[in-house]
């Protein structure tokens, strides 16, 4: 078969798009950094959150432009060496390469510390060893498969949210928290320090990270133009929303941000206060798997980025560029 010939089917739209990019960002990560988060900016997470989403639906606006006027996949790579030169665009694609990489490295490295942390008995590993596994064969088999098991993914982090939020309004109601709902104690205090909220928007910006990978499904888009700059911006708003309402209400029922054992996990404590050892284990579990579907979408937006690396040879063409049965699996 011509290499020339080789194309992605078109069967995404705008719905499996939103949930790739939620997936890839994954929400509950918000829970995962707020013990750091609210440290950092001294009690005011929200406001850093509120800061990060204006910057970041810029920058989704502008991938979107980008989009639309080049629907390839390759993302920030395609972009950079067709409205530039070549040579940027090569380092872009090195750069950008090397993120979708690593990302999944540290997902999956998450992923295994708790599950380690609750299983001691099995290494941490063997869990990433698993991990690596079943992502890449749900991967290999094909995009509607991983979509599918995403789906089931994200209904399972987004009902781990809401109860969440639930138990959240109901300590707080109770008094155990701030003792209201509506306060300005989220948004203002004497410990406000405009410095301290753009340290905590710098931290914040890592929980944003995946919108702009929808852009290397752009070939297997249905109208492309319309559906991957639409799906962009959704995926920003909806997801900076989440993290704004998550932390307005997780700051009410923890106030005090000294008070943290330790911050790095500190999500983990205010479970146990909202809902005992019976939530925290979902509450785990709502973090793991988060962890999991986001190395889904990582993976698949890696062997994309790779295949349009191969397309342009550079990165060899014989066996990324999808002309052998060995990278079609993939794509």
């Amino acid at each position: 078969m011509d290499a020339k010939q080789v194309t992605l089917r078109r069967t995404l739209t705008l719905f499996p798009l939103l949930l790739f990019g939620l997936a890839y960002m994954a929400p509950m990560i918000v829970f995962g950094t707020f013990g750091v988060e609210d440290q950092t900016t001294h009690g005011l997470a929200t406001d850093a959150y509120i800061l990060a989403l204006i910057a970041m639906l810029f920058t989704a606006y502008s991938y979107g432009r980008m989009a639309k006027a080049y629907p390839v996949s390759g993302s920030a790579y395609t972009y950079v060496r067709k409205s530039m030169s070549s040579h940027l665009g090569f380092l872009i694609g090195w750069v950008t390469l090397l993120d979708y990489f690593f990302l999944p490295m540290v997902i999956w490295l998450i992923g295994g510390v708790y599950l380690s942390a609750e299983i001691p008995s099995v290494p941490a590993w063997v869990w990433i060893v698993l991990f690596i596994l079943v992502t890449t064969v749900l991967n290999i088999i094909g995009i509607r498969i991983s979509t599918n098991v995403n789906v089931t993914m994200m209904a399972f982090q987004f009902l781990v949210i809401a109860i969440f939020l639930v138990l959240s309004v109901q300590d707080v109601l109770r008094g155990m928290g701030s003792g209201t709902l509506v306060s300005s104690r989220p948004f203002v205090s004497n410990q406000f320090q405009f410095p301290l909220i753009l340290a905590g928007a710098a931290i914040a910006g890592y929980s944003f990270l995946g919108f702009d990978a929808v852009t290397t499904m752009t070939e297997e888009t249905i109208e492309p133009e319309k559906t991957v700059p639409r799906a962009i911006f959704l995926i920003t708003l909806v997801g900076g929303i989440i993290f704004i309402i998550a932390t307005y209400v997780t700051q009410l029922v923890y106030p005090d941000y000294t008070k943290f054992v330790n911050a790095d996990s500190g999500a983990s404590e205010i479970a146990m206060q909202i809902g005992g050892h019976l939530f925290t284990a979902i509450f785990t579990a709502g973090l793991i798997l988060a962890q999991f579907s986001s190395g889904i979408s990582a993976q698949s937006s890696a062997a994309r980025l790779l295949y349009a690396m191969g397309r342009d040879s550079v990165l060899p063409k014989k066996f990324l560029d999808g002309s052998t049965n060995v990278f079609r699996l993939h794509i």
